[in-house]
Protein backbone atom coordinates (compact mmCIF):
# COMPACT_ATOMS: atom_id res chain seq x y z
CA UNK A 1 0.00 0.00 0.00
CA UNK A 2 1.44 3.29 -1.09
CA UNK A 3 2.07 5.61 1.86
CA UNK A 4 -0.41 8.82 2.26
CA UNK A 5 0.96 12.13 1.62
CA UNK A 6 1.03 12.97 5.08
CA UNK A 7 3.97 10.18 5.57
CA UNK A 8 5.57 10.36 2.67
CA UNK A 9 8.86 12.51 1.83
CA UNK A 10 7.95 15.23 -0.02
CA UNK A 11 10.85 17.30 -1.94
CA UNK A 12 10.47 20.55 -3.90
CA UNK A 13 13.22 21.58 -6.42
CA UNK A 14 13.47 24.36 -8.81
CA UNK A 15 14.76 23.78 -12.29
CA UNK A 16 17.19 25.82 -11.22
CA UNK A 17 18.31 23.43 -8.59
CA UNK A 18 18.08 20.39 -10.28
CA UNK A 19 19.65 21.10 -13.41
CA UNK A 20 22.23 23.72 -14.32
CA UNK A 21 20.44 26.58 -15.84
CA UNK A 22 23.52 29.01 -16.44
CA UNK A 23 23.65 28.72 -20.01
CA UNK A 24 19.59 29.85 -20.74
CA UNK A 25 19.40 32.67 -17.56
CA UNK A 26 22.66 34.36 -19.69
CA UNK A 27 20.24 34.12 -22.69
CA UNK A 28 17.51 35.60 -20.32
CA UNK A 29 19.72 38.41 -18.83
CA UNK A 30 21.62 39.46 -21.66
CA UNK A 31 18.85 39.02 -24.69
CA UNK A 32 15.64 39.27 -22.99
CA UNK A 33 12.44 37.01 -22.57
CA UNK A 34 11.33 36.78 -26.15
CA UNK A 35 14.77 35.68 -27.19
CA UNK A 36 14.43 33.43 -23.89
CA UNK A 37 11.73 31.58 -25.06
CA UNK A 38 13.11 31.55 -28.87
CA UNK A 39 16.48 29.78 -27.23
CA UNK A 40 13.87 27.00 -25.31
CA UNK A 41 12.04 26.09 -28.08
CA UNK A 42 15.26 25.59 -30.50
CA UNK A 43 16.58 23.44 -27.86
CA UNK A 44 13.84 21.97 -26.55
CA UNK A 45 15.23 18.33 -27.22
CA UNK A 46 18.74 19.01 -25.69
CA UNK A 47 18.91 18.11 -22.10
CA UNK A 48 20.17 20.29 -19.57
CA UNK A 49 23.24 19.82 -17.68
CA UNK A 50 22.88 18.25 -14.16
CA UNK A 51 22.72 20.68 -11.55
CA UNK A 52 23.70 20.47 -7.84
CA UNK A 53 21.03 18.68 -6.53
CA UNK A 54 20.51 16.18 -8.80
CA UNK A 55 22.20 13.27 -7.47
CA UNK A 56 20.70 13.91 -4.09
CA UNK A 57 16.90 13.57 -5.98
CA UNK A 58 18.02 10.53 -8.29
CA UNK A 59 19.36 8.60 -5.14
CA UNK A 60 16.17 10.09 -3.63
CA UNK A 61 13.50 8.95 -5.84
CA UNK A 62 15.27 5.46 -5.81
CA UNK A 63 13.62 4.55 -2.58
CA UNK A 64 10.48 3.96 -5.00
CA UNK A 65 12.27 1.26 -6.91
CA UNK A 66 13.32 -0.22 -4.01
CA UNK A 67 10.02 -0.12 -1.79
CA UNK A 68 7.73 -0.12 -4.85
CA UNK A 69 4.73 -1.10 -2.60
CA UNK A 70 4.98 1.65 -0.45
CA UNK A 71 5.92 4.38 -2.51
CA UNK A 72 7.60 6.48 -0.03
CA UNK A 73 8.88 9.71 -1.65
CA UNK A 74 7.85 12.78 -3.88
CA UNK A 75 9.94 14.79 -5.44
CA UNK A 76 7.50 17.61 -6.87
CA UNK A 77 9.22 20.34 -9.66
CA UNK A 78 8.14 23.88 -8.43
CA UNK A 79 9.57 26.12 -11.67
CA UNK A 80 9.82 30.02 -12.53
CA UNK A 81 9.42 29.37 -16.04
CA UNK A 82 6.03 28.99 -18.09
CA UNK A 83 4.28 26.19 -19.29
CA UNK A 84 5.80 26.59 -22.63
CA UNK A 85 9.03 27.57 -21.60
CA UNK A 86 9.28 24.11 -19.08
CA UNK A 87 8.87 21.62 -21.60
CA UNK A 88 12.76 21.56 -22.00
CA UNK A 89 12.91 20.76 -18.37
CA UNK A 90 10.29 18.48 -18.38
CA UNK A 91 12.09 16.39 -21.56
CA UNK A 92 14.99 16.90 -19.61
CA UNK A 93 13.64 14.69 -16.76
CA UNK A 94 12.19 12.18 -19.34
CA UNK A 95 16.01 12.28 -20.59
CA UNK A 96 17.33 11.11 -17.43
CA UNK A 97 14.74 9.19 -16.13
CA UNK A 98 13.63 10.61 -12.89
CA UNK A 99 10.20 9.81 -12.25
CA UNK A 100 9.03 13.10 -11.53
CA UNK A 101 5.43 13.62 -12.74
CA UNK A 102 4.16 16.52 -10.52
CA UNK A 103 5.09 20.15 -11.90
CA UNK A 104 3.80 23.49 -11.39
CA UNK A 105 5.35 26.44 -13.61
CA UNK A 106 4.68 30.31 -12.42
CA UNK A 107 5.64 31.91 -15.10
CA UNK A 108 8.28 34.40 -13.14
CA UNK A 109 6.36 34.33 -10.19
CA UNK A 110 7.91 32.83 -7.18
CA UNK A 111 6.15 29.35 -6.24
CA UNK A 112 7.35 29.34 -2.28
CA UNK A 113 3.85 30.03 -0.88
CA UNK A 114 2.34 26.99 -2.78
CA UNK A 115 4.85 24.92 -0.66
CA UNK A 116 2.08 23.79 1.91
CA UNK A 117 -0.09 22.42 -0.96
CA UNK A 118 2.61 19.44 -1.73
CA UNK A 119 3.12 18.76 1.85
CA UNK A 120 6.96 19.49 1.16
CA UNK A 121 9.30 19.00 3.77
CA UNK A 122 11.63 21.61 2.10
CA UNK A 123 12.28 23.78 -1.54
CA UNK A 124 15.38 23.83 -3.28
CA UNK A 125 16.42 26.22 -5.26
CA UNK A 126 19.58 28.41 -6.67
CA UNK A 127 17.40 31.58 -6.30
CA UNK A 128 18.38 33.27 -3.34
CA UNK A 129 15.24 35.04 -3.30
CA UNK A 130 12.65 32.58 -3.47
CA UNK A 131 14.20 30.65 -0.76
CA UNK A 132 14.57 33.72 1.40
CA UNK A 133 10.94 34.53 0.82
CA UNK A 134 10.21 30.68 1.71
CA UNK A 135 12.00 30.92 4.82
CA UNK A 136 10.46 34.22 6.22
CA UNK A 137 6.63 32.78 5.59
CA UNK A 138 7.49 29.62 7.49
CA UNK A 139 9.15 26.94 5.49
CA UNK A 140 11.74 24.66 5.41
CA UNK A 141 14.16 25.75 2.35
CA UNK A 142 18.00 25.66 1.07
CA UNK A 143 19.72 27.83 -1.52
CA UNK A 144 22.09 25.41 -3.32
CA UNK A 145 25.35 26.51 -3.76
CA UNK A 146 27.75 26.17 -7.27
CA UNK A 147 29.63 23.41 -7.15
CA UNK A 148 31.18 20.52 -9.08
CA UNK A 149 28.64 17.83 -10.08
CA UNK A 150 30.15 14.39 -9.62
CA UNK A 151 27.55 11.86 -10.24
CA UNK A 152 28.75 8.47 -10.18
CA UNK A 153 26.34 5.75 -11.24
CA UNK A 154 28.51 3.18 -9.11
CA UNK A 155 27.83 4.67 -6.23
CA UNK A 156 24.76 2.69 -4.69
CA UNK A 157 24.53 4.59 -1.37
CA UNK A 158 22.44 8.03 -0.67
CA UNK A 159 24.58 10.05 1.69
CA UNK A 160 23.26 13.14 3.65
CA UNK A 161 24.46 15.10 5.91
CA UNK A 162 23.16 17.54 8.46
CA UNK A 163 25.04 20.42 10.56
CA UNK A 164 22.68 20.83 13.68
CA UNK A 165 22.26 23.79 15.65
CA UNK A 166 20.11 25.96 13.21
CA UNK A 167 19.26 23.19 10.48
CA UNK A 168 17.62 20.48 12.70
CA UNK A 169 17.72 21.86 15.75
CA UNK A 170 16.30 25.32 16.86
CA UNK A 171 19.12 27.84 17.04
CA UNK A 172 18.61 28.37 21.07
CA UNK A 173 22.49 27.36 22.08
CA UNK A 174 23.73 29.13 19.08
CA UNK A 175 22.56 32.11 20.47
CA UNK A 176 24.59 31.81 23.50
CA UNK A 177 27.15 30.88 22.25
CA UNK A 178 27.01 34.42 19.71
CA UNK A 179 25.58 36.58 22.31
CA UNK A 180 28.13 35.16 25.38
CA UNK A 181 30.90 33.14 23.86
CA UNK A 182 32.07 29.47 24.13
CA UNK A 183 32.65 29.49 28.00
CA UNK A 184 28.84 30.56 28.99
CA UNK A 185 27.80 27.86 25.49
CA UNK A 186 29.76 24.85 26.88
CA UNK A 187 28.07 25.78 30.96
CA UNK A 188 24.94 26.09 29.47
CA UNK A 189 24.90 23.10 27.65
CA UNK A 190 26.72 20.85 30.66
CA UNK A 191 23.17 22.33 32.78
CA UNK A 192 21.05 22.08 30.04
CA UNK A 193 20.38 18.31 28.57
CA UNK A 194 16.86 18.31 27.63
CA UNK A 195 15.92 17.91 23.99
CA UNK A 196 16.30 21.32 22.07
CA UNK A 197 13.06 22.17 19.93
CA UNK A 198 12.37 20.95 16.35
CA UNK A 199 14.73 23.63 13.55
CA UNK A 200 13.88 24.04 10.00
CA UNK A 201 14.74 20.89 8.95
CA UNK A 202 13.88 18.44 11.69
CA UNK A 203 10.50 17.33 9.62
CA UNK A 204 13.14 16.07 6.87
CA UNK A 205 15.38 14.36 8.91
CA UNK A 206 12.35 12.91 10.58
CA UNK A 207 10.81 11.69 7.31
CA UNK A 208 14.20 10.36 6.13
CA UNK A 209 14.45 8.53 8.99
CA UNK A 210 11.25 6.70 7.74
CA UNK A 211 13.25 5.43 4.78
CA UNK A 212 16.06 4.13 7.72
CA UNK A 213 13.79 2.14 9.31
CA UNK A 214 11.97 1.10 6.46
CA UNK A 215 15.59 0.03 5.10
CA UNK A 216 15.84 -1.91 9.29
CA UNK A 217 12.45 -3.90 8.29
CA UNK A 218 13.84 -5.03 4.74
CA UNK A 219 16.83 -6.43 6.60
CA UNK A 220 14.75 -8.20 8.55
CA UNK A 221 13.36 -10.40 5.87
CA UNK A 222 16.52 -10.07 3.72
CA UNK A 223 19.78 -10.38 5.32
CA UNK A 224 21.37 -9.81 1.89
CA UNK A 225 19.76 -6.44 1.40
CA UNK A 226 22.36 -3.76 1.67
CA UNK A 227 21.68 -0.32 3.04
CA UNK A 228 21.13 2.34 0.49
CA UNK A 229 20.71 5.73 3.26
CA UNK A 230 23.42 7.09 5.34
CA UNK A 231 22.57 10.16 7.50
CA UNK A 232 25.28 12.14 9.18
CA UNK A 233 25.48 15.02 11.28
CA UNK A 234 28.58 17.03 11.23
CA UNK A 235 28.39 19.80 14.07
CA UNK A 236 31.06 22.13 15.43
CA UNK A 237 29.63 21.22 18.95
CA UNK A 238 32.36 18.74 20.62
CA UNK A 239 32.28 17.47 24.70
CA UNK A 240 30.58 18.35 26.79
CA UNK A 241 27.99 19.91 24.18
CA UNK A 242 27.61 16.38 22.00
CA UNK A 243 25.40 14.81 24.69
CA UNK A 244 22.56 17.66 24.42
CA UNK A 245 22.56 16.54 20.59
CA UNK A 246 22.28 12.99 21.26
CA UNK A 247 19.19 13.24 23.35
CA UNK A 248 17.31 15.39 20.74
CA UNK A 249 17.78 12.37 18.41
CA UNK A 250 16.98 10.24 20.84
CA UNK A 251 13.74 12.42 21.40
CA UNK A 252 12.63 12.11 18.09
CA UNK A 253 13.32 8.46 17.59
CA UNK A 254 16.19 9.52 14.88
CA UNK A 255 18.89 7.35 14.36
CA UNK A 256 21.79 8.75 12.23
CA UNK A 257 24.75 6.34 11.31
CA UNK A 258 27.38 8.67 11.70
CA UNK A 259 27.90 11.66 14.05
CA UNK A 260 31.56 14.15 13.89
CA UNK A 261 31.55 16.48 17.00
CA UNK A 262 34.35 18.35 15.34
CA UNK A 263 35.02 21.57 18.18
CA UNK A 264 36.57 23.89 15.75
CA UNK A 265 37.71 21.73 13.30
CA UNK A 266 36.87 22.43 9.47
CA UNK A 267 33.86 20.59 8.28
CA UNK A 268 35.72 20.03 4.88
CA UNK A 269 38.10 17.67 6.18
CA UNK A 270 34.93 15.28 6.95
CA UNK A 271 32.69 16.28 4.45
CA UNK A 272 35.57 15.76 1.75
CA UNK A 273 36.12 12.26 2.46
CA UNK A 274 32.42 11.49 3.34
CA UNK A 275 31.22 12.69 -0.04
CA UNK A 276 27.81 13.48 0.88
CA UNK A 277 25.47 13.89 -2.03
CA UNK A 278 23.91 16.88 -0.35
CA UNK A 279 24.91 19.34 2.95
CA UNK A 280 22.95 21.20 4.77
CA UNK A 281 24.46 24.26 7.07
CA UNK A 282 23.13 27.89 8.15
CA UNK A 283 26.59 29.06 8.45
CA UNK A 284 28.00 30.25 5.01
CA UNK A 285 31.28 30.33 6.68
CA UNK A 286 31.32 26.27 6.51
CA UNK A 287 30.07 26.63 3.04
CA UNK A 288 31.84 29.01 0.89
CA UNK A 289 35.21 27.59 0.41
CA UNK A 290 33.24 23.95 -0.39
CA UNK A 291 33.98 22.50 -4.15
CA UNK A 292 33.37 19.17 -4.65
CA UNK A 293 30.67 18.64 -2.28
CA UNK A 294 26.75 20.02 -2.62
CA UNK A 295 25.88 22.08 -0.93
CA UNK A 296 22.53 23.86 0.96
CA UNK A 297 22.52 26.99 2.65
CA UNK A 298 19.80 27.41 5.08
CA UNK A 299 19.59 31.27 5.26
CA UNK A 300 17.83 31.72 8.84
CA UNK A 301 18.43 32.33 12.53
CA UNK A 302 20.94 33.71 14.13
CA UNK A 303 24.00 32.74 12.32
CA UNK A 304 22.30 35.01 9.51
CA UNK A 305 21.62 37.74 11.07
Amino acid sequence: MAFPIENKLVVAVSSSALFDLSESDKVYNDRGLEEYRRYQEENIDVPLDKGVAFPFVKRLLSFNDIFSSEQPVEVVLLSRNSPETGLRVFRTINHYGLDISRASFFSGESPYKYLPAFNASLFLSASERDVLRACEAGYAAGRVLDSEVNDDATDNELRIAFDFDGVIADDESEKIYKEQGLQAFHRHEAATRRPLDPGPLADLLMKISNLQKLESERIKHDHSYKRWLKISIVTARNAPAHERVVNTLKSWGVEVNEAFFLGGISKDRVLEIMRPHIFFDDQMSHLDHLRNVPAVHIPIGIANE
